[in-house]
């Protein structure tokens, strides 16, 4: 069984907006989901149909095999939501909010007090357990927030912007919190970001969606492939034998593409063997960030 699955979902609001366009893609246990997109994109709408709080329009969609819109109570008992403003209560203590909350979805005291306990020795906020909420900064916030999102060991959880705010330590503990989860407790991250710099080093699948449409789905290498296979070689080194497929573009720089990596020691080979010094050599290979401007500019190249 796959944990999110996608079918033609599309969402139009009343105003006529369409906000998500036919969008189908499906998600294993264990993937950190990269949705990236500008604000304004879909990516919210997109994570409120699939916790049920939107119908869709056409198409359908499933959380760990249910559908939120005719179960939605199934889906908040299996996954959680972090959101950049979430609600909770001020005049309780951290520690007060992670049980009362614990509590909603049936968990006991005893076992949700030894939750919220390495909830919150994890993301760093052990000494403000039995502080008011009212006294934390946003940062503190938003990582009680992924505490709270965490207290009942979702199968699922859907991340909004969740560095958003912290610190770069607090950033690296959520971090290492959303990998850990992902491999070790084989739990289904779908993080809604636009930094594609940091979905790259955290996510192992990606969707990148502008204006309510999925624009490619997939590794960082089968994104690769779709846009500019292959890589670009750079080369500095001295006394370059002529007849090469080097291209000089600067002092002792030079640069080729390839379309594998086998290619490399054939042109190390020949420029060694024909009296070159070689000094580095290094494959340049897309961004996601290049990759998602290469894919927008087409988009729009072909409206």
């Amino acid at each position: 069984m796959k944990a999110i699955t996608l079918q033609n979902l599309s969402k139009t609001y009343s105003g006529g907006k369409q906000a998500v366009k036919q969008i189908s893609l499906s998600l294993e246990r264990g993937e950190v989901f990269g949705f990236l997109g500008p604000n304004g994109a879909g990516k919210t709408t997109t994570v409120k149909l699939l916790n049920g709080m939107l119908v869709p329009s056409e198409g359908n969609c499933s959380v760990m095999g249910f559908d939120p819109a005719e179960k939605p109570e199934k889906v908040h008992a299996l996954s959680g939501v972090v959101t950049e403003h979430a609600q909770m209560y001020d005049n309780l203590t951290g520690m007060q909010n992670l049980i009362f909350f614990a509590s909603i979805y049936g968990v006991c005291k005893t076992d949700s007090l030894k939750r919220a306990e390495v909830l919150l020795e994890q993301l760093n906020l052990e000494e403000a357990g039995n502080m008011r909420l009212s006294t934390y900064s946003t940062g503190m916030r938003q990582r009680l927030s992924m505490a709270r999102a965490l207290i009942h060991r979702p199968q699922v959880l859907f991340l909004d912007e969740p560095t958003s705010g912290l610190d770069p330590e607090s950033a690296q503990n959520v971090n290492r919190l959303i990998r850990n989860m992902a491999k070790q407790e084989g739990v289904t991250i779908f993080l809604c970001t636009h930094q594609l710099r940091y979905a790259q080093e955290i996510c192992t699948k990606y969707g990148l969606i502008e204006e309510g449409k999925l624009l490619a789905e997939g590794t960082l290498d089968q994104l690769r492939k779709k846009v500019k296979p292959g890589a670009a070689v750079k080369i500095y080194a001295d006394n370059v034998p002529k007849g090469t497929s080097l291209q000089e573009i600067g002092t002792h720089q030079y640069e080729t593409v390839i379309r594998s990596d086998d290619e490399i020691p054939k042109i190390v080979r020949n420029i060694v063997e024909g009296g070159g010094d070689i000094y580095s050599v290094t494959a340049q290979r897309p961004s996601l960030e290049d990759i998602y401007f290469a894919l927008t500019t087409r988009e729009e190249e072909i409206l």
